[in-house]
């Protein structure tokens, strides 16, 4: 049985502590695990989604305007009246289910708001009765006696009085407390000049992991031309990273878009850096790639290569050669044919699929929609690089998460993903899973989107699958394996990017509400 929604407001607490599921129309809410049902018909919306409809089940027939949407749902975050308008739209699009005949839940009042029209009855978890909080009269006051009176009475309970102490008895009590006093006052300043002689010294120790690696960029600011390549660059680190975590016995940390200098307790540092040398007696910029053991400071790998147009996939093929031969770690069948997809015919290719890289991982819909106008373009150029049809799919997919998509894109959309997955080949590439799991969660199917995920993991261990595996976790209502997920991601690359495609990526997320230590981390910076 419920009660509708006619509670006072002392009950409000209680419906939050016994995380109540809310019956809104024909709807039946399940805010902990993100569901609405009806009719054997079950929804999995994301958790903004919930939040608002929540929001509005709690203020039933009260118009609320957008800023009040923004200041409790969004909590402040910098979001625009867009947002808000295509977050209405769509949770109105899910509470219709394909039914235009079903009435409108949340109606638009112009230029007010919005209001939630449909009855809401509140229910505890599994259907139990949701009992009001009974409130107890406050018992009389005990009456206060008058000042006179309780003094009169005070004095008739107490025992008679002792004589006052002799004088010479309180002379003796202040000779003893002044001389405590100056025996106090020495040892305060013995202590005082011992501390001030011996400062205490802080040591941080750290404990070196020989089979850890950060990848970190340090710009080239002795380079005129070298943020042209600074892509390329980062996509070096990138594959580096992917590669050797998912094939080698090292951990690697990619810390190329992570600029706090603090210590590290990897055991190796791998450092990508810009400079200025004179070669045939002029200054060129050379791209240097030093690998340090920190346990004894010794170079392990020293190489300056010279990037032109035509050299880069060499240069690529190189550097993981000569990686492979100073961490005495042959690179097996299944890492070579990873490293074959980011081979094209063109060695321009590859600049130019980094560059799109970069893009994607900075996340935002601008980045996002050049992304995928560059890759279109090289895709007409070397329609046989594979992993740039993958790539483009994947930025579309991001793309169609964050902005519905027309009736001519969906469907150029639709016909990508076909050919895709008639591809074999194709089928093999952690991409093509990252695909389909950012679609299934779109459409609110998460244990599809959990298989996708994983067989993406499978494939490879990126910072890109966890974040997509915490999005999986936390529309599942799993909030704590959503924190896991989120924070190994941001361990495998830090930075601003990773940041951004766990707030922002397929939905919001809100890091104080699941993952609050990466919010208080970041923060302490």
């Amino acid at each position: 049985m419920c009660y509708h929604y006619f509670f006072p407001a002392y009950v409000l607490g209680l419906v939050f502590m016994q995380q109540p599921v809310v019956l809104i129309g024909e709807w039946l809410v399940t805010p902990s695990v993100n569901q609405i049902s009806r009719q054997g018909r079950q929804l999995t919306l994301e958790p903004r989604l919930i939040d608002l409809l929540v929001y509005f089940a709690h203020h039933p027939d009260e118009v609320l305007s957008r800023d009040e949407l923004i200041e409790n749902i969004w909590t402040r975050n910098i979001v625009t009246n867009h947002v808000v308008t295509q977050s209405i739209s769509e949770l109105r699009k899910s509470l219709k289910d394909g039914d235009e005949s079903s009435p409108e839940y949340i109606v638009t009042v112009p230029k007010r708001g919005y209001k939630l029209t449909a009855t809401v009855i509140w229910c505890a978890e599994e259907g139990e009765e949701l009992q009001p909080v009974p409130v107890t009269a406050p018992s009389a006051p005990t009456p206060i006696p008058r000042p006179e009176a309780a003094l009169k009475a005070s004095q008739d309970q107490l025992p008679p009085a002792d004589p006052p102490p002799k004088a010479k008895h309180t002379t003796s009590f202040w000779v003893w407390s002044l001389f405590l006093l100056a025996l106090g006052s020495c040892v305060a300043l013995v202590a005082l000049s011992t501390f001030n002689s011996h400062p205490p010294v802080a040591k941080t120790r750290i404990l070196l992991n020989p089979r850890d690696i950060d990848v970190r960029l340090v710009d080239g600011n002795s380079c005129n031309n070298w943020a042209s390549q600074r892509s390329y660059a980062v996509g070096l680190g990138s594959l580096i990273t992917t590669s050797l975590n998912t094939f080698s016995t090292y951990m690697v940390h990619d810390k190329t878009n992570y600029n706090v200098n603090e210590p590290s307790s990897s055991g190796k540092t791998l450092t990508i850096e810009f400079v200025n040398q004179r070669h045939y007696r002029a200054q060129q910029c050379f791209m240097s790639v030093q690998l340090v053991d920190n346990a004894d400071g010794s170079m392990m790998l020293d190489k300056r290569y010279f990037i032109t147009n035509d050299n880069q996939v060499t240069i690529q093929s190189d550097l993981m050669s000569s990686l492979s031969q100073a961490l005495t770690q042959p690179w097996s069948e299944a890492m070579q044919a990873l490293l074959r997809q980011y081979q094209p015919a063109q060695s321009a290719s590859l600049a130019q699929l980094y560059q799109a890289h970069q893009l994607l991982m900075n996340g935002d819909a601008d980045s996002l929609s050049k992304a995928s106008a560059q890759l279109d373009e090289m895709i007409k150029q070397t329609p046989d690089f594979t992993y740039a049809r993958v790539e483009k799919a994947l930025v579309d997919a991001l793309r169609h998460s964050q902005q519905p998509l027309d009736d001519t894109l969906q469907a150029a959309f639709n016909k990508e993903i076909d050919q895709l997955s008639n591809t074999p080949e194709i089928k093999q590439t952690s991409g093509f899973w990252q695909v389909k799991a950012i679609e299934k969660l779109s459409q609110g199917q998460v244990d599809q989107a959990n298989e996708a995920i994983n067989s993406a993991i499978d494939l490879e261990m990126s910072w890109m699958n966890y974040v997509l595996l915490g999005k999986v976790y936390e529309m599942k209502g799993e909030n704590r394996l959503a924190a896991d997920a989120y924070i190994t991601a941001f361990n495998l690359r830090p930075g601003a990017n990773t940041l951004y495609w766990i707030e922002n990526s397929v939905f919001q997320t809100s890091l104080t509400r699941v993952v609050p230590y990466l919010d208080n981390f970041l923060s302490s910076e």
